[in-house]
């Protein structure tokens, strides 16, 4: 089945008047990091170099981020006609950088960085899928949930090479384990923060702190149990233990806890 393009969005059916003030800040920080996806592809295909199978797949994945990326932006701009997505893209890739040139991966094994790669798809499709179902505005609703399926998608792609990786270099599940917290512990990293900035807060001074606390509360704000639950399955698979047991729901009932509460220290801190 061919992939979407924009031109599949029908973008007249824009509703303004239905438009969350807080959900295009998201928006507007998520396009950035989408957009950027090509210089994970540099970077991927660094560490990958010599795999003819996963080489062209790395290519198509990353336009499909990039795609993403336009697409959120075009919706953003519809939002707020003033925001120059162009600049702040420049602004954020001059700020935050990736070790485009690395010839190994920063995981320590392909296996490790493709269990990595399984824990960002987790936490975006997850995320999109919230963002679509907290979204009153239809165009938004219909671009998250686009972007949800896609993010999906990935994460077959990378747990399939995974497996493949996994059979040569015999990761142990304590070194699967760790890659995957490590990975979920980077979550509130300076490439979130930084496009939260970027997007949004500059020509203010950079705060680290100031823009991750900005980006977490509204992003917390828009889960769910039913999709904490879903991530938690897929990262608990990514890592080789098996979901839908009981460490899942005890995981899932706790993240969702964390998660809400998290959130609401933060609006009441008007982060």
């Amino acid at each position: 089945m061919a992939h979407w393009t924009l031109d599949d969005i029908d973008w007249t059916a824009f509703r303004p008047e239905l438009v969350d003030p807080e959900l295009v800040r998201v928006a507007k920080a998520a396009a950035l990091v989408e957009h950027n996806g090509a210089d994970y592809a540099v970077y991927l295909n660094n560490v990958f170099a010599g795999d003819r199978e996963f080489g062209p797949a790395i290519d198509a994945w990353a336009k499909e981020e990039v795609q993403h990326g336009e697409a959120l932006a075009r919706w953003a701009k519809l939002a707020d006609p003033s925001w120059d997505f162009e600049a702040a893209s420049r602004r954020f890739t001059e700020g935050y950088s990736l070790p485009l040139d690395a010839t190994a991966s920063v995981r320590g094994s392909r296996t490790a960085e493709l269990i990595a790669r399984c824990i960002v798809e987790t936490g975006t499709s997850s995320y999109y899928a919230a963002l679509a179902d907290a979204a009153q505005e239809p165009v938004f609703r219909a671009v998250c949930r686009r972007i949800a399926a896609d993010e999906l998608r990935h994460y077959k792609l990378f747990y399939g090479h995974m497996r493949r990786y996994q059979a040569a270099e015999s990761l142990g599940k304590w070194g699967r384990l760790r890659t995957g917290l490590g990975r979920i512990a980077e979550s509130e990293d300076d490439e979130l923060s930084y496009a939260y900035y970027a997007a949004n807060l500059w020509p203010a001074p950079y705060d680290r702190r100031v823009a991750a606390r900005a980006y977490a509360r509204r992003a917390y704000s828009v889960y769910r149990p039913s999709h904490i639950d879903r991530g938690i399955g897929m990262a608990l698979k990514a890592v080789g233990i098996k979901p839908q047991g009981r460490l899942h729901r005890m995981l899932s009932s706790l993240a969702a806890r964390l998660m809400a509460a998290r959130a609401a220290a933060l609006a009441r801190a008007g982060a």
